[in-house]
Order: structure tokens, then sequence, then C-alpha cells
């Protein structure tokens, strides 16, 4: 039961007896009480002042009054100004903690068979280069999003579109043809994503040397970037492929099985995982035949040389280009492809997308193209547009070879965790699989934790070493709470105490354990709301909230030296309540916590 939700149902039905004013039990204004102040929940009593005549003070106060006489919940009031704050009885706060304790999935819903589906595409990496630290963020945004979202009640569908043709494409294509010598994953040792990334780059080093070479004969920057022979032929070896040349499409199928060898090994890593993937090679063809048929239907025109657009005036827009006038498609194609093939394999009513802000223009034009060409979900698609990872040196480049590649990420996060936890005594008593094992949780979960704790739409400095602290608003410091609370359960369970039963609501409990519940109650409501803003982050700064406030608590408190039997089996139901919302809530970020450490 949401503790603010009840506190605005008792409030509206005292508006309603002492003033006559119906309000819906949704608008009262309900929220922490500062802790300067005395109480736990406050009342915004300004919008009632009107139907009482009277002034903010005495109009809380009448509120206040009535509500300690007919709720035996609330124990006391105090009225600061417009503000009504009041103080809930001990007992409601074990009763809380009894109906947490007692449900098994507290805090989520699980999606009925006829609940609305929402399809959320992530990853969408291309098939020219690893993943990198950018795709990370993606990757485990979109993950996370999709759970918070299972949890909220949705039926989801997680999908990738895997962009494996271009002119990037052929770029690594080319490049291993001329340069590779016939280099495999195989002969190499290295990882197929890696062996066709390394090919990308050295294409652009052999491009770069042949422009400068022209520029050296005279030639314009612009011009000689078109005349190099290397690009020339790529766009020649991409002409060829759109034909279906064997020889071609042989060399495409070839390297492309290595690069998905390679991205499924980072997604296992990682934890990702997709429900369908789709292909842009499958799905441009489906754009540009709907294009067509929009073009038929007056939707888009076509200019003189052939090429297809969409006029955007109407929207406030300018003009989009959909079809070259080679009828080669542009990404606006594919899209539309790609949607029109969803529409068809499932009945999405909502629609959305993990890309980077700096595709915002282009969702908004997708949106509108959508909507025209009669797609139900086309107008209210939702972009999830999120800030870039930069790093302490600044912005990665592709190209240039100088991004953060996301295998040697996992792996350098790994290898920190398993040095920080020997060299601050974390793990004495594991033997070196359990060790290995723990490493790869706190390495992983230290990595998705700096990453969604962050608002998503904000841009983000990733710092390796920050994000590893076993103290302060990170992955491991909430992890190793939960080893810490596990381990005073195991010690309970081998002393014989029952801790699962419900305790008894007259227990003379704390302020400070009172709280304890208080944010525990929340939880339900910051995952409601984590899914209506698509925020992973509100779990996550949730999360490091309710674990500081459990370790003052266990700080100050004693737990299986208590010697009032009915406080400890409290203090254990209680920890044991804390435990689990962590490993509930570290679960849809996508971060598993250890039993042990």
């Amino acid at each position: 039961m949401n503790i603010d939700l009840t506190i605005g149902t008792v409030v509206a039905d005292a508006v309603k007896t002492l003033y006559g004013q119906d309000i819906p039990a949704s608008q009262v204004q309900v929220q922490k009480t500062k802790k300067e102040f005395e109480g736990d929940l406050t009342v915004v009593v300004f919008p009632f002042v009107k139907a009482a005549r009277k002034s903010p003070e005495q109009t809380g106060a009448e509120i206040g009054e009535y509500l300690v006489a007919n709720q035996p919940f609330i124990a006391s009031y105090n009225v600061i100004k417009g503000f009504l704050n009041l103080s809930i009885g001990k007992a409601y706060w074990v009763d809380e903690l009894n109906r947490m304790h007692a449900d098994p999935h507290y805090g989520t819903a699980t999606p009925a068979p006829d609940a609305p589906l929402m399809m959320i595409e992530y990853s969408s990496p291309n098939t020219n280069k690893p993943l990198h630290l950018g795709h990370i963020r993606n990757n485990l945004l979109g993950y996370s999003i999709a759970e918070i979202q299972k949890a909220c009640g949705w039926r989801v569908v997680k999908t990738n579109i895997v962009n494996d043709r271009g002119i990037h494409i052929c770029k690594s294509m080319l490049a291993w043809k001329r340069f590779g010598s016939g280099e495999t994953p195989e002969s190499s040792g290295m990882k197929g994503d890696h062996l066709v990334g390394k090919y990308y780059v050295i294409f652009d080093q052999h491009y770069k040397a042949e422009v400068k070479e022209l520029m050296a004969q005279g030639m314009s920057e612009d011009e000689a970037k078109r005349q190099a022979p290397l690009i020339q032929e790529a766009q020649r070896m991409l002409l060829a492929w759109e034909q279906g040349n064997p020889e071609v499409r042989n060399l495409w199928h070839m390297m492309n099985g290595w690069v998905y060898a390679g991205f499924d090994e980072t997604y296992r890593k990682l934890g990702v995982d997709f429900d369908k993937i789709y292909y842009e090679s499958q799905t441009y063809l489906e754009g540009k035949a709907k294009v067509e048929e929009g073009l038929a239907k007056g939707v888009f025109y076509r200019r003189p040389d052939g090429s297809v657009w969409a006029d955007l005036a109407a929207n406030g827009l300018d003009e989009k280009l959909l079809l070259r006038a080679d009828g080669t498609s542009v990404y606006m194609t594919q899209d539309i492809g790609t949607a029109k093939m969803r529409y068809e394999d499932y009945p999405i009513d909502k629609m959305v997308y993990v890309v980077g802000n700096e595709q915002n223009y282009h969702f908004q034009v997708l949106s509108i193209l959508l909507d025209r060409l009669g797609f139900a979900w086309g107008k209210s698609l939702v972009h999830f547009s999120y800030g870039m990872v930069e790093l302490p040196e600044g912005k990665m480049k592709s190209r240039e070879g100088t991004v953060v590649d996301a295998d040697d990420l996992i792996e350098e996060m790994v290898n920190t965790a398993r040095e920080t936890a020997i060299e601050l005594g974390k793990v004495d008593e594991n033997n070196p699989a359990e060790l290995d094992e723990v490493a790869r949780i706190v390495g992983l979960g230290a990595l998705k934790y700096f990453i969604l704790k962050v608002d998503p739409r904000k841009n983000m400095l990733f710092n390796p070493k920050e994000s590893i602290d076993f103290n302060g608003n990170t992955g491991p410091f909430i992890q190793y709470t939960h080893a810490r609370i596990k381990s005073v359960l195991r010690k309970a369970d081998e002393q014989g105490i029952d801790f699962r039963s419900p305790v008894d609501a007259q227990l003379p409990v704390s302020d400070k354990e009172a709280y304890l519940v208080q944010l525990l109650t929340g939880f339900e409501g910051v995952v409601r709301q984590a899914g209506e803003e698509f925020s992973p982050a509100l779990i996550a700064n949730y999360l490091y909230d309710l674990v500081k406030e459990y370790n003052q608590f266990y700080h100050d408190f004693s737990i299986l030296r208590e010697e009032d039997e009915a406080l400890k089996r409290f203090r254990l139901a209680l920890s044991d309540t804390v435990a689990r919302v962590v490993k509930t809530g570290m679960g849809l970020l996508g971060i598993e916590v250890p039993e042990r450490m």
C-alpha cells in the first residue's frame, strides 16, 4: 500500500467532511517531511484554504485534528505555515513491514497475458567494428528499461536492429580483401568483431593517405575525398552488393559471421539479450517498397533527378530524403521498413527506440512519416534519447581506433574488482573459483551501476577507478551491503531463529527503524516512476539511499545480540526485506548481487 496514496485518500475524506469540497486523492500533494521538522509526511494545505475560508495555519490544524481523531495510524500532527506535518504511528510501519516481507514479488508486477505490448529497440550496432563504451550505455539502458517496464505490468519484446549493410561495411570488407592476406579469427586469435574493426581502421588510414597525396597534386580536400581510389572502389562494392554479386555477398556473409560471433560473446558478458533481431539487409527493401507506396498515395514526392522526398513544412520542418537518385536507400528508409516488419510480427501498443541524442531529429521525422504511412503507434513512438559517454581524455572516434572497447573495459573492470577486493580483505574466505565469480559480479556491477545511476538524458564522464569503490554511491557498496545482510541471515538460520513469520505490530521500534521501513515502502512508487520516466537512475539512487540508511541502522543497533527476541526477529525481518528489495532493484538494473563476499 502506497502511504502517499493512503494519506491522499484520508485527507480528501477530511476535506469533504469538513468543507464539503470533493477532490481526487491523487491531487493531494504529499511529500516526505523535511528532516528539520517533526513528522513523517507533509501535506500541502494551500489548495484547501479557499473552501475552508480560513488561514492556512487554521485549515492545517483542523485537518490535522480530524485525521488524528479518525485515523488510528496517524499519531500526531503539527502545522508550519501552510504545511501539515503528520507523524505516522509505529504500529503502521510494522504492519507495512509484515506486508512487504510476506510478498516475494514486492515492488514489481507480473504482466498479464493480455497486458499492452511495448517493443524496446536497443544496441543497434554496425558490423564494421566491435562494441564500445557508447554501446555499453545503450545496451545497459535498453535492457534495464525493458526489465522496469515488465515490473510495471507491460508485456515487453526486446529487439535489436543490426546495421549490416552500407558503405561503412564495405570499407572493412575492402580493406580485408586488399590488406588482410586471408587473416581469420582462428588464424589471428582475435575475436571476429575486433578483427573486422581492425580493417575498418586500416581502411581509414590508407584512405587518408590517398587523400593527402591527391591534395599534394593540387586537388581540393573535398574533391580528393571523393576521388580517392579506395572510396570509389568501396562505393562500387556497395553497388555490387545491392545487385547481389556472389563474390561480394560471400565475403559479406563471412565477415558478418565473424562479427556476430563476437557480438554474442560481448552480449553474454554484459548480461543483455534480445527476443528478436532484425537486420538492415532484410528491412531496407521493405522500406523502399513502403516509400514507393507512400509515393503512389501522394504522401511523398519525386524530384526531377529521380530521388524521393518527404515535405515536412506542415510540421515546421524541412524536406527529408528517402530514396537517392540512384534508387539506393538511406537510414530513414530502413527504419520505415523495420517498422513495417515489426508491426506485422507483433501487436505493438508502444514502440521505444533507445538511441543517442544525436538522433533526436531523425526520430522526430520518423514519427511523422510512420504516422503518415498509417502506423497506429507512429505518432506516439518514444525516442528514448540518452546522452553520450565521455572519458577523462575526451571523445572517442571509431575510425581512428581511439574508442574504449567493450570487451577490454569489461576485462579491466573484473580485474580491478579482484585486486580491490583482495586489497581490502573483502573476500578472505573465498576459494579461487569463488573469488573469480565475485570479481565478475562486482566488476560488472560497478560498470553497470556507474553508468545507470546517471540521469540517462545527460552526457556522462566514465571513470573506471571511481566506479569500483566499495564506499559511496557505487555498485560495489550496494553489493557488499547485500552480502553483509545475507551473512547475518545465514547466522540467524544456523541459530534456528524464525524471522520469516509476521512480527508483533506493537513493538517499541525506534524512529530510525520506522524510517527505514518507510524508505522500503517507497520502492513500489520508485519502480512505477522509473517506468513512467524511462529512468533506471531513479532506482539506482533509491537503492543507494536505502543501503546508506541500512548501514547506519546496522552500525547503531544490535541484531543477533539483541536480547529482546521479538525485536531481534523484527530487525532480522527488516534486514531480510532490505536485502530482497536490493536484489530486486539491482535486478531491474541488470546487476547481480553476491550472496557472499
